[in-house]
């Protein structure tokens, strides 16, 4: 049986106007240490987004959305983020922000299975539809 390992994760919210602190899940990021392994699964449906903010720009809350699994990958697609050390990302990526896009404090866990346990994380907190 795989060792457990302990690890910290965020979950990333899309959060339409700052002021009112109304925001809905749209991601996971996974960090263990130990593991080396940094990763992220974001899931952004914009017709969610459009009770809260009908003019907001969709597009670029996406573009931004998309640079986080490169950030986690890390190297030259990441752009200057990609040469830090995975830890160096993950608190990069997890540090409190007042913008749209934020994270949640970071949480921790236990897993054999990283993969499996952002999967889970994935399915718990960010999808809206049980059968995805």
């Amino acid at each position: 049986m795989p060792k457990l390992s302990s690890f910290d994760y965020a979950i990333v919210r899309v959060v339409p106007h700052v002021e009112r602190e109304e925001f809905f899940n749209v991601g996971v990021i996974l960090f263990c240490p130990t593991r080396r392994f940094l990763q992220a699964r974001i899931r952004f449906d914009p017709e969610r987004l459009t009770p809260l903010a009908p003019d907001i720009d969709t597009a670029m809350i996406q573009e931004q959305l998309a640079l986080i699994p490169r950030i986690c990958a890390g190297g030259a697609d990441a752009g200057a983020l990609g040469a830090l050390r995975p830890f160096e990302r993950f608190q990069w990526l997890a540090a409190p922000r007042s913008t749209t896009i934020q994270v949640s404090p970071i949480h921790c866990g236990l897993a054999d299975d990283l993969e499996a346990a952002l999967d889970d994380l994935f399915e718990r907190l960010v999808s809206t539809n049980p059968n995805e």
